[in-house]
């Protein structure tokens, strides 16, 4: 079944989602346009509590819950922050479980924000069956980023402020990983701004999203091996892959080198700490620059949860 986001939907949601995740800074640098050579803007979703943009998701997911119900998700970190946040703010119960080998500082923080925290398996999608079948034991709410659709329509939200950008985007450079962020920011684009090309971007070392992307069913991986935990999908979520058919134009990969010069570039020219995949649409914007020359693209820098061990390995 396809699920799109709801256009009225998303633009109600930024009225309503809190505004410490709304209205991030957009802009251009000038001597990151003339290293790449064409017009980049740069929207920074890393500036607010969480540090990246699953807030306006979760917020969005959060209000329109029934707060009755205890809550149990996922996460590979940034969306269980999220909802960790938002669900205190409501005063929900709320669950995360993550990955054994999650990053540490990840849950750290949602531990701080709140959240009763379950490590299981060895990646997200083991941690996210677990959570599923607690979910069901417990009686709580299983929420599951880019299926639970409030989680594009939220992302959605990116995309209506960018269109406030006084120039035409030629294409915006999406980070893909379940797939909430691409399917909001797509509807919104193809309704709005038709002529815009919605590229995803991946990481060469978890492709699953893009190959069943093009062969339109679900094709998971043995491994998701990339230092961008936050989009290293092994499971693809269907309700997202099939979503993308009308809200994708093509997606891209790249390498691990990639993301690692782009965190370096990203912290040089523009001042921030990106993670790896906060990262990957400079990442893209750098490997495939010849084939944007003289247009103006966008791409979100949608998270920055490094641990100090992290920022020594990847941006000395």
């Amino acid at each position: 079944m396809i699920s799109l986001p709801v256009i009225d939907r998303i633009e109600t949601a930024y009225k309503t989602i809190d505004s410490v995740f709304l209205n991030s800074p957009q802009f251009e640098l000038d001597s990151l346009n003339d290293l790449l050579g064409f017009r980049l803007v740069n929207k920074l979703e890393t500036l607010n509590p969480i540090r990246s943009f699953k807030g306006r998701g979760t917020d969005w997911l959060i209000s329109q819950a029934d707060k009755s119900l205890p809550l149990v998700c996922a996460s590979a970190g940034n969306f269980g922050q999220g909802m960790a946040f938002c669900a205190r703010k409501f005063g929900i119960p709320m669950t995360v479980f993550a990955s054994e080998k999650a990053n540490p500082l990840k849950l750290e923080k949602m531990r701080a924000f709140g959240a009763e925290l379950k490590l299981a398996g060895q990646d997200f999608d083991a941690a996210k069956a677990e959570a599923r079948s607690y979910a069901q034991k417990i009686g709580a709410r299983f929420v599951e980023d880019s299926k639970d659709i409030e989680t594009a329509e939220g992302a959605g939200t990116i995309a209506l402020e960018l269109l406030s950008y006084p120039t035409h985007f030629e294409a915006v450079l999406v980070p893909v990983g379940n797939g909430a962020l691409i399917n909001g920011m797509g509807a919104y684009l193809k309704a709005k701004s038709p002529a815009t090309k919605v590229i995803g971007i991946v990481a060469e070392k978890a492709p699953s999203m893009e190959l069943s992307w093009q062969q339109n069913k679900i094709i998971e991986t043995e491994s998701a091996d990339t230092i961008a935990d936050g989009i290293a999908v092994r499971v693809p979520v269907p309700e997202a892959v099939y979503a993308m058919k009308h809200t994708v134009d093509e997606i891209l990969e790249v390498s691990e080198n990639d993301l690692m010069v782009a965190m370096r570039l990203g912290h040089r020219e523009l001042g921030v700490v990106l993670e790896p995949s906060g990262a990957v649409g400079l990442a893209a914007a750098q490997r495939f620059k010849d084939r944007f020359q003289s247009q103006t693209l966008a791409t979100i820098f949608c998270g920055s949860n490094l641990s100090p061990e992290q920022i020594k390995t990847y941006l000395s």
